[in-house]
């Protein structure tokens, strides 16, 4: 796939940034939309059109707060950087574990990490512990440091001397996972989280007996009100967007999913030349070698996030079949006409063919 096109800008003076005056919200760090007498959907309407037209040059910045059964975007006020940490970026599903992995073997230029991977790549924003504690165990790692987040640009902390890796994924392939993911929760983690006194979000539902039901919500329903998809989680397609406004940005590589399904070898050098990390031949294959899917599917205990705190029924289904297009045999065509029209309508086309991998799309 090639590299991702050269960005357009957004600047003041456009033209479709001087709407009627009346209350004014921020569409993208850095500039307003003012517009008068038109209802709330309305204004994220046309904040969404901006947004996925338009890539802005200025440096980016927290617009957002997401509040969920599963996350706190408000975590990160706690985080304190340091130089050369590594933020691997998804909305869910889309190739996060697989990134973690090949840090962590490139990081510790070892075919084994140290420690499970809870311990050594926290989930930032994730609830499942007080955050206090959380930054604690992330200000004592001795390593270079990785860690993941689900949230999109606007709602983390951009920092210039971090390097962030984007993977970007079929939001198709991405809900197959998703579905598995969802049924291979325990039901007493689901309630428990639900229970939590401190809970921001509504509660996570159990998922539906049937798939096609459940893509149908997953496509037409939202948690936020600036998105108009993804729930009972929040919108791939509008996490993508926030992030590609950005790719202009030196510390900001896109990895695709079925490029490292294609050439995992070839991707790892590219990853390993953004980070600045030398390659060590004598050891290259086997590093390759751990990080494929059948090793981290043997390894699932050390592996898979939350296996230690018995969040899953089976931590080796986490990693379920690490294929894509598995949604041809599920989805109907209609679902997939919606879906190919939904996507045109929340990503700018560049990124649409980027994410579908399909530059004919």
């Amino acid at each position: 796939m090639p590299a991702p096109p050269a960005p357009s800008e957004l600047n003041s003076s456009d033209p479709r940034l001087h709407l009627k005056d009346a209350v004014t919200l921020s569409v993208t760090p850095g500039f307003s939309i003012h517009r008068g007498g038109h209802s709330l959907p309305r204004i994220f309407a046309l904040m969404n059109e901006i947004n996925r037209n338009f890539v802005v040059t200025n440096t980016p910045q927290v617009t957002q707060v997401y509040h969920h059964t599963l996350a706190d975007s408000e975590r990160w006020q706690k985080y304190n950087p340091r130089d050369g940490d590594i933020v691997i970026v998804t909305a869910y599903k889309g190739g996060t574990t697989w990134m973690q992995a090949i840090c962590g073997a490139l990081v510790f230029q070892s075919a084994e990490p140290p420690e499970s991977l809870d311990a050594i790549s926290p989930w930032v924003e994730a609830v499942f512990e007080p955050i206090d504690e959380l930054v604690q165990r992330i200000d004592e790692l001795t390593h270079r440091r990785y860690v993941k987040t689900h949230l999109p640009m606007t709602a983390v902390p951009y920092f210039e001397q971090l390097r962030y890796i984007f993977v970007g994924r079929d939001g198709r392939d991405v809900f197959m996972s998703w579905w598995n993911h969802w049924n291979n929760m325990k039901p007493e983690v689901l309630q428990a989280l639900a229970e939590r006194p401190d809970r921001k979000g509504p509660p996570m539902p159990p998922p539906p007996e049937s798939i096609n039901a459940a893509f149908d919500d997953w496509i037409s329903q939202s948690s936020y009100p600036w998105e108009k998809d993804g729930y009972p989680v929040w919108s791939h397609h509008y996490h993508a967007q926030t992030w590609w406004n950005y790719r202009h940005l030196d510390n900001l590589l896109f990895v695709h999913f079925q490029d490292l399904l294609d050439d995992l070898e070839g991707q790892m050098r590219r990853i390993s030349a953004f980070l600045d990390i030398p390659i060590n031949e004598s050891i290259w294959a086997n590093l390759v070698h751990s990080v494929t899917f059948d090793e981290m599917k043997e390894n699932s205990d050390r592996r898979a996030p939350g296996a230690l705190r018995g969040t899953w029924k089976d931590s080796k289904n986490f990693f379920h079949k690490g294929t894509n297009r598995r949604w041809e045999s599920v989805l109907k065509p209609s679902q997939t006409e919606r879906y190919e029209a939904l996507i045109k309508d929340l990503m700018e086309p560049n990124l649409v063919r980027w994410m579908v991998h399909d530059e004919g799309f």
